[in-house]
């Protein structure tokens, strides 16, 4: 009878090192990309330098690059075209470091 509770004993050990090592490899943090709710009028602080010559505050920067999987979204809608397909928004997109998308 000995042997058969060395038998569970040894087996409960295994059973609990696995279960222990598949929580560490598959616990590791994986990244998430951050999800970017589209919304054009984050881009409001933008619109004298759209719109006009003014350089883009850092305010408009911090909104084109939180913004920037939107972009080609905003240059594909009629209504937002005008603003985002002329030389002054990738004039902005220079000074903001934020690469002008390829649609």
């Amino acid at each position: 009878m000995k042997k058969n509770n060395n038998n569970v004993s040894g087996a409960f050990i295994f059973m609990a090192s696995a279960v222990l090592l598949a929580t560490v490899v598959f616990s590791r943090e994986q990244p998430v990309a951050e999800a970017v709710t589209c919304n054009p009028s984050q881009l409001t602080p933008c619109l004298p330098a759209f719109t006009w010559t003014a350089p883009p505050s850092i305010v408009c920067c911090n909104s084109l690059r939180q913004q920037r999987p939107c972009l080609c979204t905003y240059l594909r809608n009629p209504l937002y075209k005008q603003y985002y397909d002329s030389p002054n928004s990738r004039r902005i997109a220079v000074t903001c470091g934020v690469p002008f998308p390829r649609c």
